[in-house]
């Protein structure tokens, strides 16, 4: 376990005995521990000694090695079979703790929801000591949101929430740097809570303004090297801020970036060379000696390697690939996207709004992609739609001549197996994306049957969203990944990589396998408004994360590369 764990562990081993109502001084001892190691600013492994602390005996001491050594406390096992489970989500609930789950297990014999919600209903909970009527329907009330709040959030959620917070941190005085850390640098799918490191000379000056911040609820924990809030927003939310000295940004970064696998890794690299990573620095074993970096490059060319990107850092072999120079894509390498929409369909901007957004961030193509007449809800567009929105796309792409516009449609795979727009009009388009919206409930062969009718059809370059999901909200349709990826690599067909934070669809896992299948991807923002073309930053940290570099990504070439591919599709499927 690392330090937070066993701080965690602790604090769960108090909250266990008071439920249970053990010596309040054998609790408070407990909490004690947790208390002095959240506030040493060493690392668990750097404390070699527990019971040297103020605040720790050798009871909890001999507690803290052997969660440290074997992951597990005898004490904890013990409690967790003599506290009734259902006790236990009950101390999530706003305005109750342990105190207080006690006195209704105590008093009211409550063990789960729905013995609590029972109590407070014929009006038992508000006649305790220290509950009261307000307490009571505080309390009903929080039962009524019971699992509202899943354990973790959608990145899109998370990032909406670090943008807001961010312009507070940038307000922030005497902090040196700052940067994000934890699940969300590293641009998982999910998120848990949100991680900042700051660099800080007066650690107290910069606590006091940091539990000053706007939606701040709880403040969790406050010492000098971290400190934990909860943010009352739409779901509640922890911030975890680490202050660290200058000369341990770097490593402290690494170290609370993660993930944990990669940090695995690095440390039997440097174990291999008798050193010991921490967030501190990288200590020599032998001399005690401990060296600090002023930024992460030069920490990982410390050990032989050379950068790995925060999104790469999953502890996939990361550490093998980067023995040797290699550059994944990058937002940079992005000339064009592929998939959006206008005022045509379901769109915000006009064709002519939407170019000049699109050429505003440095593309040097785009291709308007609206949504085809099947999509109904969409306004999608007919044969007769589509021909006049050629003609209107042309001539908004007459007025550049440093950036093209191509004209194109998301077609929908019809139930049925067949495509939503007429041959003659899909030959004369640039560019035709392909997408299942509908009958997501279908078996996997009839699913199969409809990609493999896009697949095949020498008019379509792109799949859309391959598998359907929206992440925390729909796991998509039951399609042959595998199948599918070699089909497309077979046909010249590309996969989109959906850059929207609510799809990210692709996953990072099954880019992996595109790559060794071979399989073109097209990194796409499926914009609808001109905000959402800002998610191609997104896109290819995902991509990122999949170590895919710029050769398998079709929008990193020019327009003349980039129509060569357009016209290879139809040249591959004629042979």
């Amino acid at each position: 376990m690392n330090k937070k764990e066993v701080i965690q562990a602790l604090e769960t081993i108090a909250v266990y005995m008071e439920i249970k109502g053990e010596n309040a001084f054998k609790t408070s001892a407990y909490r004690k521990a947790a208390q002095a190691l959240e506030q040493d600013e060493r690392s668990l492994r750097e404390i070699e000694t527990p019971a040297s602390l103020n605040g720790i005996g050798k009871g909890t001491a001999a507690v803290i090695e052997e969660l440290r050594d074997t992951n597990q406390a005898e004490v904890l096992e013990k409690l967790k079979t003599e506290i009734p489970e259902g006790l236990i989500p009950l101390l999530d609930l706003q305005g109750l703790g342990g105190r207080k789950v006690a006195k209704l297990y105590q008093e009211l014999q409550i063990t789960d929801a729905a013995s609590l919600k029972q109590a407070c209903e014929s009006r038992q909970v508000r006649e305790l000591s220290g509950f009261g009527a307000k307490t009571e329907d505080k309390i009903l009330a929080a039962l009524e949101d019971v699992g509202s709040r899943p354990e973790r959030l959608p990145v899109a959620f998370m990032l909406e929430t670090a943008k807001m917070l961010e312009e507070k941190i940038k307000n922030l005085t005497d902090v040196k740097r700052w940067a994000r850390a934890g699940s969300l640098r590293r641009m998982e799918e999910t998120i848990k809570d949100l991680d900042y490191i700051l660099s800080v000379e007066n650690p107290d000056h910069i606590r006091r303004q940091l539990k000053e911040l706007p939606y701040v609820s709880e403040v969790i924990a406050d010492g000098p090297s971290k400190v934990s809030l909860e943010l009352a927003l739409s779901y509640p939310i922890q911030i975890d801020f680490r202050l660290t000295h200058d000369d341990a940004f770097a490593t402290t970064l690494h170290h609370f970036t993660g993930s944990k696998d990669h940090n695995v890794q690095i440390r039997q690299i440097a174990k291999s060379r008798g050193e010991r990573v921490s967030e501190y620095g990288i200590e020599n074993l032998e001399s005690k000696e401990v060296t600090s970096f002023s930024s992460e490059e030069d920490f990982f060319h410390y050990l032989g390697l050379y950068y790995i990107p925060p999104e790469a850092r999953g502890g996939t072999g990361e550490t093998t690939t980067y023995q040797q120079p290699y550059k994944t894509v990058e937002r940079s390498d992005i000339k064009g996207d592929l998939h959006m929409h206008t005022t045509w369909s379901d769109g915000a901007l006009s064709v002519q709004e939407m170019a000049e957004e699109v050429r505003s961030r440095g593309h040097e193509w785009m291709a308007v992609t609206d949504h085809s007449k099947f999509l109904q809800v969409a306004h999608g567009l007919d044969e007769e739609r589509i021909l006049r929105q050629i003609e209107e796309i042309r001539r908004v792409n007459d007025q550049y001549e440093d950036f093209t516009v191509l004209a194109g449609i998301e077609m929908d795979i019809r139930p049925d197996g067949t495509l939503d727009i007429e041959d003659d009009v899909l030959s004369r388009l640039d560019v035709v994306i392909a997408s299942i919206h509908s009958s997501f409930s279908q078996s996997r062969t009839d699913i199969m049957k409809r990609l493999d009718a896009a697949l095949e059809h020498p008019s379509v370059h792109i799949i859309a969203h391959p598998t359907g999901r929206l992440i925390g909200r729909r796991e998509g349709y039951d399609a042959d990944m595998q199948t599918l990826l070699e089909k497309a690599a077979e046909t010249g067909t590309a996969l989109e990589l959906n850059a929207n934070p609510n799809r990210l669809d692709l996953s990072a896992a099954w880019l992996r396998k595109a790559a060794d299948a071979d399989t073109m991807i097209s990194i796409n923002t499926d914009a609808h408004t001109p905000d959402m073309l800002d998610h191609m930053e997104i896109g290819t940290a995902s991509a990122k994360k999949a170590l895919l570099q710029k050769e398998q990504i079709v929008n990193t070439r020019n327009i003349e590369e980039l129509r060569a591919f357009l016209q290879g599709k139809q040249e591959r499927t004629k042979h």
